[in-house]
């Protein structure tokens, strides 16, 4: 008898079953990929190239936080420091203030923008009259478009101490006593908040709205059949089809956790010193301590530490979706 050549299982599965072999394809070379589709990889040089010019080759200036700057030697004359400008940075008084402050606020804005955010979304989606839906969406941007300086002075006109809105009319309305607004620490934690939301809370609620529009409206048919009430659609059907948007929108802010807004912490309490406990963030620290000091390899030092730790918080965050639910992970 004679032995048969050793075969693989799938070709003995083919003899069996009288499957025809299939040929099998080779692998292209990249060479021949790059001729065939050379007109497409030449329409995607121009994004290529923009990002490498505008990403990616700046990113050699982190070498500045790891030099002892000096303007006459320029960057690469100047001698090395180490980790001496993350040293200092970090042996300040205000280290812990700045990081608590920063990390506070940011969870606190990432909560009220999702909360809110998908609250007037589905709020929005109930309003049945178009012109006055968009009437709604346009109010509640407006805000966003507004620079931070106009906001400092709207603040200033709701809270000054003499003339201010609260002073004048509404603790007088009350029997209370004016306050000054801008020597009192205690309040700026909940103002800061307020002003944050109210001026972006247009942005998000549109966002999750453009998601809440494309839900299909047989669903809700379906659940109404079903007896389902208004509560039941938003807990059973709108906010299910949200959470991936909602987890995408959560780690993106999770990166820039260390970035507080600087506009905000800066002009709105309008530098107040007596603030200074409750609105000094990062931003702020790095700006009046560094960047008035001409130090620029501890300003560069304090956003490599921004940029190294909101990159590894979004892994990490990502990594914990990921093992909830891998298909609403962002990569």
């Amino acid at each position: 008898m004679k032995t048969q050549p050793q075969a693989g299982k799938g070709a003995r599965l083919s003899a069996v079953q009288g499957i025809p072999d299939v040929p099998v394809r080779k692998r292209k070379s990249v060479l021949y990929n790059l001729g065939k589709f050379k007109v497409l990889y030449l329409m995607f040089l121009p994004g290529i190239l923009f990002l490498l010019v505008n990403n990616y080759m700046p990113m050699f200036g982190v070498l500045i936080a790891f030099k002892n700057v000096n303007y006459a030697d320029g960057i690469w004359g100047s001698p090395w420091s180490g980790w001496d400008n993350f040293k200092y940075l970090f042996s300040t008084s205000d280290a812990w203030e700045i990081t608590r402050n920063t990390l506070a606020y940011n969870t606190v804005f990432i909560a009220l923008n999702l909360f809110v955010g998908v609250g007037l979304a589905i709020l929005l989606n109930e309003v049945k009259n178009k012109a006055m839906s968009k009437l709604y969406q346009s109010l509640m941007l407006l805000p966003y478009f507004l620079s931070m300086i106009v906001v400092s002075y709207l603040v200033l006109a709701f809270l000054g101490k003499d003339s201010g809105f609260m002073n004048s009319t509404i603790l007088q309305l009350f029997g209370g006593q004016p306050i000054d607004w801008y020597s009192e620490p205690k309040y700026w934690p909940y103002i800061l908040p307020l002003v944050n939301i109210w001026k972006n809370i247009g942005y998000y609620a549109v966002i999750y709205l453009a998601a809440v529009v494309g839900i299909d409206e047989e669903y809700y048919e379906a659940a109404v059949l079903d007896g389902a009430s208004k509560w039941h659609q938003i807990r059973f059907i709108t906010v299910p089809f949200l959470v991936p948007l909602i987890v995408i929108m959560t780690l993106l802010q999770i990166g820039r956790i260390f970035y507080a807004d600087f506009s905000l912490f800066y002009q709105v309490p309008l530098e107040s010193g007596a603030l200074f406990p409750v609105t000094n963030v990062l931003d702020t620290y790095v700006y009046r301590t560094f960047l008035i000091g001409g130090d620029i390899g501890m300003s560069s030092a304090a956003g490599l530490y921004q940029a190294v730790v909101g990159f590894v918080l979004v892994l990490v965050s990502n990594t914990i979706v990921r093992r909830m639910d891998k298909d609403n992970a962002l990569f």
